[in-house]
């Protein structure tokens, strides 16, 4: 299974101040991808794509401010309002063993423990205390199961798979 080379982690919210800097909102409260990366890709909405580097930083719950490199006032940085915020894998501390890039988990399929076929994982939420895996198949419609042990049996990168015990409701 192809591994993504980069990981959408949230996006721009706001410009910030006179001097170019820009508020990130990232999709997963916890995540501290952006203290571990000097760099950064955005998407910007006419579908251009920008890489630039981090400046400076600091953060506060699921936003972080940052100056970027070349963008040097509020204009600048209103122009980024609203482009998705990725960054490379290869920036990247490895996750210890057991945990994985939630962007992994994208793309797997799905069975249950008698190895029954119950979807494809197409994203991650993250909404509450822990993240959700949105599972969607022909057949079962939209599942959402919490990436808990409760629930997540296995997880095999390699072979492209999660083995789930999910909830009741669809068994």
């Amino acid at each position: 299974m192809n591994r993504p080379v980069q990981f959408g982690i949230g996006y721009v919210a706001r410009a910030r101040g006179l001097n170019g800097q820009v508020v990130v909102r990232t999709f997963d409260p916890a995540s501290r991808a952006l203290e571990e990366v000097d760099r950064v890709l955005l998407r910007l909405k006419d579908g251009s794509v920008r890489k630039l580097r981090i400046g400076a930083r600091s953060s506060r719950s699921s936003e972080w401010v940052l100056s970027l490199e070349g963008v040097a006032d509020r204009t600048a940085a209103e122009g980024l309002v609203g482009a998705s915020v990725s960054v490379f894998r290869e920036d990247l501390k490895p996750p210890v063993e057991g945990e994985y890039f939630q962007g992994d988990l994208v793309g797997l399929e799905a069975v249950d423990e008698s190895g029954r076929i119950l979807g494809k994982v197409e994203e991650v939420w993250n909404t509450g205390p822990v993240p959700n895996l949105v599972i969607r198949s022909v057949e079962l419609g939209e599942l959402l199961v919490p990436f808990a042990d409760d629930f997540v049996r296995s997880v095999d990168l390699a072979a492209g798979r999660v083995v789930l015990r999910p909830p009741e409701i669809i068994e």
